[in-house]
């Protein structure tokens, strides 16, 4: 039997049109910290995010998987503070947590796009996106923002 070892990872090419080295990468993401009273799963979601932000500088596609799990955070926090969340679909937790103040119009315009987006990916309409780390950095960034604003508001 042959064993296949994996190389060390190489930058993507693409990288280099967003940043000049890896070190470069934590500037990208070094104001995407968790804060105090984030949930703990919510939180590891989150830094899982951020990592993977980084990563994509070895690994282009990586970015948008960190804009598909930070939204997985935000629905969590959405699901703790929404009191009849049960296993309702995160399209019907956006629009009553606008409905009900939880969110602002443009927080659910946010997270709406970004649910079509996991959708498509998630059912197969999409088989393969690439969202540059310039557009995922902020996507991200919301995310982080939401999920900080909501627990803020819980304490």
């Amino acid at each position: 039997m042959t064993t296949q070892r994996l190389p060390f990872p190489v930058p993507d090419e693409r990288a280099h049109l967003f940043v000049g080295s890896y070190a470069d990468m934590h500037d990208l993401v070094e104001d995407l910290v968790v804060p105090d009273g984030v949930p703990e799963a919510a939180a590891t979601v989150l830094r899982t995010a951020r990592e993977l932000l980084r990563q994509s500088y070895y690994c282009y596609e990586f970015s948008t998987v960190a804009v598909m799990h930070s939204l997985i955070a935000v629905e969590i926090v959405l699901r703790d503070r929404i009191a009849d969340a049960g296993k309702k679909p995160l399209h019907q937790l956006i629009k009553q947590g606008a409905a009900d103040g939880i969110l602002t119009a443009r927080q659910a315009e946010y997270l709406d796009y970004g649910r079509q987006i996991r959708n498509g990916m998630a059912h197969g309409q999409t088989t393969h996106a690439v969202m540059p780390p310039a557009m995922a950095v902020p996507m991200v960034t919301t995310s982080f923002t939401i999920v900080s604003e909501l627990c803020a508001a819980r304490a």
